[in-house]
């Protein structure tokens, strides 16, 4: 059955991606999830832009739509639209023209309902909402108005038909549209979660938002197990406990797992402040260097994590830079020093980082089990190309782009695991790593991460020397930005 969705206006990429692993996780797709490519189907209303918040969707049935819409973060709300049109007068004969069966059950005298007027792109004052709600008189509404907690709630949305570029998704034509409400989001789980009042918070702390969509694209849930090996502080595996997942996280800073900044402010402290499950285990543990036993595998149903590249923290690796040259041997600490004993490491470039990631997610996770992390991007051209990192045991379902800068961005890639970890396809790997490193990070690896981040300017590498560069950083809309 076809729902109208209408997304919040925000982090455009993730829409999509974020509602099609919901549909997943809730069954609306039966196949195999390891051999089948699992897409909605969608459709714009008519005249709208691809950017607009306003979107078709088929679903199998109404169970599924409610389901995904409560637990979506970017899902403002699906409805089962009984009339559309670029008039009152033609949205009331298409409400006319639905059939009766569909209407009546919710009309009922027994029920409570109440309407909602709401817009895109234009304000609408009090006095107008109260005339467009008594308009709708032709409806035979039976039951009682309930403005608290009514039963049904249905909505009468308006779009404007805008062609300036005013910052918003152009729109030709106005469109108006009236449904029942199947499903919304709960948006007051941000303000609880918000970094600003978290008990424990480092300088990597990830946006409230952004790791509950994180744990939305791992379907994090009840009976599955999620493991960060770069916990910091913990946002990421707080988001995945709020949805019921068991944690498990790991850092190389023995500091940051163990002490925190005392007894009462910690990483543990995070998931006491919001009543959540606490972390199975947090380990000091080098992403490297992983501490499994040999042949322990597929034991996580979800990795999430955002491994450090360089912008606000860089990667470190056991070893320190003597060991790792060679001027000193290994070591034993004494007995008598481990209790403060902080272990020496060495830089960590990215590369490095992300191959050792999909290493351990190919070992460590169950078939079907899902990678999501973030992989930052500098474009030196307007190409909208990108090459990602690969693995044989991994097939991409999903990249959401967020920019940061005129030139930066990071995407948050979505990996679902198709194939068993075996010899050969660990060599095929590491052929592919070699390959990723030679041609895309160069540059990132020399250091020039740092300066596109946080110069807007900063040039491509083929504009470095032409100072009066003639591209035009102006964005199109802010929508595209968020």
């Amino acid at each position: 059955m076809w729902y109208l969705c209408v997304f919040y206006h925000r982090l455009l990429d993730y829409r999509k991606p974020e509602f099609e692993s919901l549909a997943d996780l809730f069954g609306a797709f039966h196949e195999d999830p390891t051999t089948t490519s699992h897409t909605l189907e969608w459709k714009l209303p008519h005249h709208h832009h691809p950017d607009s918040p306003f979107h078709f969707v088929n679903l199998p049935n109404e169970d599924i739509a409610r389901n995904i819409a409560n637990r979506s973060i970017l899902v403002k709300g699906l409805y089962e639209i009984w009339g559309e049109g670029s008039s009152y007068e033609e949205l009331k004969e298409a409400i006319n023209s639905y059939p009766d069966d569909r209407k009546l059950p919710y009309l009922t005298s027994d029920s409570t309902f109440r309407i909602i007027v709401d817009s895109f792109g234009k304000a609408i004052s009090f006095k107008d909402q109260t005339a467009r709600i008594q308009g709708m008189s032709y409806i035979p509404f039976k039951g009682r108005v309930e403005l608290r907690n009514p039963e049904h709630k249905f909505w009468l949305i308006e779009t404007d038909d805008y062609e300036a570029n005013n910052g918003l998704p152009p729109v030709v034509d106005k469109t108006i549209f009236f449904g029942r409400e199947v499903g919304a989001a709960d948006r007051k789980l941000l303000p609880t979660y918000q970094l600003k009042s978290r008990t424990y918070l480092g300088p990597t702390a990830m946006d409230a938002e952004v790791a509950f969509l994180m744990a939305n694209q791992a379907q994090a849930m009840p009976g599955k197990l999620v493991y960060d090996p770069f916990v910091g502080t913990g946002s990421i595996l707080v988001a995945a406990a709020h949805f019921g997942a068991m944690t498990m996280g790991a850092d190389i800073d023995i500091r940051v797992v163990r002490d925190g900044r005392g007894p009462d402010c910690n990483v543990w402290s995070n998931f006491k402040q919001y009543g959540l499950q606490m972390p199975v285990s947090l380990l000091r543990a080098d992403n490297n260097l992983p501490p499994w036993r040999p042949g322990l595998k597929e034991v996580f149903d979800a990795i999430i994590c955002d491994p450090p590249y360089g912008v606000r923290a860089g990667g470190r690796k056991s070893g320190g830079r003597k060991l790792l040259k060679g001027v000193v041997g290994p070591y034993i600490v004494p007995d008598d020093k481990r209790t403060g004993h902080i272990p020496s490491t060495a830089a960590y470039c990215l590369a490095e980082c992300v191959h050792d990631l999909l290493d351990l997610a190919a070992k460590m996770l169950v078939m079907g089990g899902r990678l999501v992390y973030f992989y930052p991007v500098v474009r030196d051209s307007d190409s909208l190309d990108v090459d990602f990192p690969k693995h044989p045991c991994f097939k991409l379902v999903a990249n959401c782009e967020q920019m940061l800068s005129y030139r930066y961005s990071r995407i948050l890639l979505t990996m679902v695991k198709i194939a068993p970890y075996t010899d050969e396809i660990a060599e095929a790997a590491r052929i592919q790593h070699l390959e990723f490193k030679e041609n895309h990070v160069k540059w990132m690896e020399e250091g020039n991460l740092h300066a596109a981040v946080f110069s807007p300017d900063f040039p491509a590498i083929d504009d470095r020397d032409n100072k009066c560069s003639t591209k035009d950083p102006k964005k199109k809309y802010r929508g595209k930005y968020v």
